[in-house]
């Protein structure tokens, strides 16, 4: 029996606009600050006794994805996740995003539809209003830019230059998840490239591939901490890797770091990949990034009101400057941290 051949619309059967109204058709306002969304020469907002953030950040093929395996519906996803991560990262809340997409004539109309699924799912998630963007021609492969608004009121927003000695260093959920799920995959698709009848042994292996293909931002931790009643002194989410994002911090703040490394929070599939991959966990967890987990610092006399949360874990403390930063190993050896995790002009998938 044959195969039901795939639809393919050309984008420019549609034009531009027509592609904008295409794509953002089921797109519904929700949020009182957005005024005005797609449709205008500018979206119109409004945000009243409150500080705005603005973050932005793109995925570019062949250097943030690929499409062999990666499918469109979670990257529109993911796209919108690692740039709200960013907002909840200052201890705010987002409420709009703007997308924008460059695209070549091989990608057709319901493949964006796809893309625009994953993006609106993010905001239904989210509740995050999509107000505008723009579509362009690319020469070569896809990029998907987000900028990301959020707001907070001015005390709430936390920076990440705030920590001082003797501040606990916490993380929320567990780490490495992303960077084995994407070993994971890069493996499957050079057997595949091997041999085409070859399929993928994935079926084991979900958490992972969940963390890499479709993670989610960590709006929970700042709800639990707001209801916790602690304000952390410094924060930042970890894209990079564990080992970058202290050392963010820390340079920042003008601080030291002991970082423990029996306390890093690693999930026991984690453990099993890197066995089979023959990583160490340490390694994975400090350059692995893609986690966007939030990294954040609290005053030591905070420590109660967190301790006994499944979500949160302390891993180490803020030293003075001049004590350096560094990873305290399992047997009790001070090692220099170094940031060696995803640096995005010199890194590709």
């Amino acid at each position: 029996m044959a195969e039901k051949e795939e639809k393919f619309t050309p984008i420019d059967k549609l034009g531009e606009f027509g592609l904008i109204d295409h794509l953002t058709k089921e797109i519904k306002l929700i949020k009182a600050s957005s005024i005005k969304g797609v449709g205008d020469d500018c979206a119109v907002l409004e945000f009243l006794n409150k500080q705005t953030l603005v973050t932005s950040d793109a995925l570019v093929e062949g250097v943030h994805f690929d499409f062999t395996y990666v499918p469109p519906k979670h990257l529109g996803y993911k796209s919108v996740v690692v740039n709200l991560s960013d907002i909840y990262a200052m201890n705010a809340r987002p409420t709009q995003i703007i997308v924008n997409l460059a695209v070549s004539n091989r990608f057709g109309v319901e493949f964006l539809e796809q893309i625009y699924k994953g993006i609106k799912l993010a905001c239904d998630v989210y509740e995050v209003d999509l107000v505008g963007g723009d579509t362009t021609s690319s020469y070569s492969g896809l990029m998907l830019s987000i900028t990301a608004i959020g707001e907070a009121e001015e005390k709430d927003i936390v920076y990440r230059s705030g920590a001082k000695p003797n501040d606990l260093i916490v993380v929320s959920g567990d780490l490495g998840g992303a960077y084995m799920g994407l070993q994971l995959l890069e493996r499957e698709k050079a057997v595949f490239m091997e041999n085409q009848n070859m399929q993928p042994e994935l079926k084991d292996f979900g958490y992972v591939l969940e963390r890499q293909l479709k993670p989610e931002a960590r709006k929970d931790i700042v709800d639990l901490l707001e209801k916790l009643e602690v304000k952390p002194t410094s924060m930042i989410d970890i894209s990079d890797g564990l080992s970058s994002e202290v050392i963010h911090l820390c340079r920042q703040s003008k601080t030291g770091v002991r970082l423990y490394e029996e306390k890093i929070p690693i999930d026991p599939s984690v453990y099993k990949l890197c066995e089979e991959f023959k990583l160490t966990t340490t390694t994975v967890t400090l350059n692995g990034g893609e986690d966007y987990e939030l990294l954040f610092t609290i005053d030591i006399n905070d420590h109660d009101k967190i301790k006994a949360n499944p979500n949160l874990t302390v891993i180490g403390h803020v030293t003075e400057e001049s004590d350096g930063m560094n990873l305290i190993t399992r047997d009790n050896k001070a090692i220099k941290l170094n940031a060696q995790g995803w640096d995005s002009l010199l890194n590709k998938s």
